[in-house]
């Protein structure tokens, strides 16, 4: 026998009723299911279903009962002439009792099928498992096969047709008993929190293969990240030793061994125990993974092709390579199939608009060919279980895809939603899936801070407005006001403002449907200089300019690089600003704009891997920046703009130097967050006296936090929660059931 337990349906919200009466079933057809829809077929509809009301569980033990007696009687339970007085059948009248048309059927049984008919909800079964329950008993009870009275004079030829039918009734009893017994209920979808150690921020993350443990990188407000372990049915995460700095952790397929990149190279550990061990050179990986034969591919610098190399060590060898025609300029992020030979990856032209041809994931081989495009648009990937997993503006999709004819299978769902991720130039999503069905991601909660006012002592003077989720700040010449970045959460994107800092009162100047931030004052305090991807949304920012009393905004430097304003020199003629280029390294640098000669722009600080936050002295003179030259990021000044001769502020690690206005004094951020002051004195030649800790403040460090009025008397601070620490982690137990709910 073959059952159809009818339509599935997704439990939407009801919508008004229509006037549709009876429809076939159709691809494509549109609220087929809505309430006052009455669809299907209509000998085993429930009364409720034929009268436009809602259906549940309950409407399908109807249907059930109407196929049951079907399959013991070899009658239909309701029937008519028309579609009328079928329906008029299935609201009012009972069916023949299942004794009087098959004498030979327990008793029980028409108890069971009268039950699961009846017009009442309510008066039906339940549940199938109620069902279940009284058909396992008419199968195991001693009476259950005490046939109905049957009249003497019965020809014996009618006696073993009976009984025949009766025998196979029974067995189609015992057998949909045993099928609703045994069916195994679908596994529910299970949401659960991953706490993170305290008061550290989480970044990259991976689950092993087998879903018993995880891996995160974490570090303190101030220190250097390092990697951290826990497994999943423990409640402590433990740190790596020889981890720090660590950036794309990824697991060996054994779940042995974990790789990563740190110091230039990309590195593995046993976490059995054992030293860290280097593998090979690596200058600024971004992704790898780790094949079942020991093949690791990975990109060992932003702007290269995908190698390959031994798990045991030795030289790369080129695996991927950069199509001229889509003007390809990086290739990172694999991800092995379950095949061993072919990988996904992510390919882009990183010079161009974030919707260009050419960013994509794509397919690629151990051995070339098989190159094909299998989501367009930059981001990394994930496959698993016959799906693709990929992140788009913080909603996680997978799309199905036939890992052995390595071609998708129809549309992308989403699997989750407010997916944390690290934004533009990366485009990247830490989120991880084992091969045992669970998923991992860090939840976007933005956390808000506050804009406060403290003294040189570190005693809070006030607050500027409300907590808010505030970004980087910026104070006008004059001290009277401040330009600061706040996130919307709504349009997931920064917006800048102007407060007036008597008042309180902010004014939105930059926004729009693109990211916009970085704000830095024109000398006069008239305008403000800002980054915006407007015209390459998702993939590099220009320098724009508007006034602050409105008007049009002015494209003020454009480039196919990445590039931020940083300072602007107090006679208005330089602009510094900070470069991330489409080509090569993809190193952070310093450059300069001349802003009296044609905007020409000037490569002022280059060498180091890390070289930011550039502040002008008031005289034009000098200039101080953030570089790691040395291995640790310190604050240096240099001459300006001649680049010639070289000083260094700090000396245990130190980042976003601040001048006073006088050029007398010059501040910056220690790693353990504290404010440092250093005197000046720069006449023909420089010198820099011995920083001393003003005091200790909680910084939002994932913007330029604080600034210091003109007489160096007050510093304003983007302060986050003493106790902040990142949001636990989300666990996904069974994802595959989100899809279906979905369809």
């Amino acid at each position: 026998k073959l059952l159809d337990f009818g339509l599935a349906k997704a439990m939407t919200p009801a919508v008004p009723q229509s006037g549709l009466t009876s429809l076939p079933t159709m691809a494509g057809a549109q609220n087929l299911t809505q309430e006052g829809t009455i669809l299907g077929t209509f000998q085993y509809m429930a009364p409720e279903q034929l009268e436009g009301k809602e259906a549940d569980a309950r409407s399908d033990i109807f249907a059930f009962g109407a196929v049951l007696y079907e399959m013991a009687t070899a009658q239909k339970a309701f029937s008519g002439k028309s579609q009328a007085s079928l329906i008029a059948s299935i609201l009012e009248r009972e069916p023949p009792a299942i004794s009087s048309v098959a004498p030979m059927t327990p008793p029980a049984l028409d108890r069971v099928v009268r039950s699961c008919l009846a017009k009442d909800p309510e008066d039906r079964w339940q549940s199938a498992h109620d069902v279940a329950g009284e058909l396992k008993w008419i199968r195991e009870s001693s009476q259950a096969g005490v046939p109905a009275h049957v009249a003497s004079r019965r020809k014996s030829r009618e006696r073993i047709a009976w009984g025949l039918v009766a025998l196979l009734s029974l067995l189609t009893v015992a057998s949909v008993a045993g099928f609703i017994a045994r069916a195994p209920k679908p596994a529910p979808v299970i949401r659960s929190s991953i706490a993170t150690p305290e008061k550290r921020f989480v970044g990259f993350l991976a689950l092993s293969p087998d879903g018993t443990r995880l891996v995160f990188s974490a570090n303190a407000v101030g220190a250097l990240p390092s990697l951290w372990t826990r497994r999943l049915d423990g409640s402590q995460a433990e740190p790596i030793p020889g981890t720090d700095e660590a950036t794309f952790p990824f697991w060996s397929p054994d779940g042995q061994f974990l790789a990563f990149f740190a110091d230039g190279k990309l590195k593995k550990v046993d976490l059995s125990g054992g030293p860290v061990v280097t593998i090979c050179e690596a200058e600024r990986g971004v992704g790898g993974a780790w094949g079942r034969d020991g093949t690791i591919l990975f990109a060992p610098t932003p702007s290269s092709p995908l190698f390959r190399v031994s798990s045991a060590g030795g030289k790369p060898s080129p695996v991927t390579k950069f199509n001229e025609k889509r003007h390809e300029t990086t290739h990172r992020y694999p991800q092995f199939l379950p095949d061993g030979r072919h990988f996904l990856y992510a390919a882009a032209n990183l010079a161009a608009a974030g919707d260009d041809p050419a960013n994509a994931i794509r397919l690629g081989s151990l051995e070339g060919g098989d190159d094909r495009v299998v989501v367009a648009g930059l981001a990394n990937a994930f496959y698993s279980s016959e799906h693709v997993f990929y992140a788009r503006e913080g909603t996680l999709f997978a799309l199905p895809f036939d890992a052995k004819r390595l071609v998708s299978r129809g549309e992308a769902l989403p699997v989750a939603q407010k997916v944390s991720g690290f934004g533009a130039f990366l485009n990247y999503t830490p989120f991880s899936i084992s091969e045992t069905g669970l998923l991992l991601f860090q939840p976007d909660v933005p956390i808000p801070s506050r804009v406060l006012w403290f003294d040189r002592g570190g005693r809070e003077l006030g607050s500027v407005g409300e907590p808010d989720l505030y970004g980087s700040l910026r104070l006008s010449p004059d001290g009277k006001k401040l330009a600061v970045d706040i996130f919307d959460p709504r349009r997931s994107r920064p917006e800048i403002w102007v407060v007036d800092l008597s008042s309180a009162a902010r004014t939105k100047l930059v926004s729009g449907d693109s990211q916009n931030s970085d704000a830095i004052w024109s000398p006069d305090g008239d305008r403000v200089a800002f980054a915006s991807d407007r015209k390459a949304k998702g993939v590099h920012t220009d320098i724009w300019v508007k006034s602050i009393n409105g008007g049009t905004e002015e494209l003020l430097l454009e480039s196919t690089d990445a590039r931020t304003p940083e300072d602007w020199s107090r006679d208005g003629r330089f602009l510094s600003f900070n470069v991330v280029p489409v080509m090569g390294r993809r190193n952070l640098q310093i450059w300069f704009a001349d802003l009296a000669s044609g905007r020409k722009c000037t490569a002022f600080q280059t060498s180091a891997l890390y070289q930011i936050n550039s502040r002008i002295s008031p005289d034009g003179r000098w200039i101080a920046f953030d570089s790691d030259e040395s291995g640790r990021t310190e604050v240096y000044v240099v001459p300006f703009p001649s680049g010639t001769g070289k000083w260094q502020i700090s000396s245990a690690g130190g980042t976003l130097p601040r001048w006073r206005r006088d050029g007398r004094e010059l501040y910056f951020l220690s790693v353990d967050n504290k404010l440092m002051a250093v005197p000046v004195k720069a006449d023909s030649t420089f010198h820099a006296g011995s920083p001393a800790p003003l005091f200790g403040i909680h910084p939002n460090l994932r913007s330029s936090v604080f600034d210091v009025t003109s007489d160096g008397q007050r510093f304003l601070v983007n302060s986050l929660p003493a106790d902040f620490s990142s949001p636990p982690l989300t666990l996904i137990t069974n994802w595959p059931a989100t899809l279906v709910k979905k369809k």
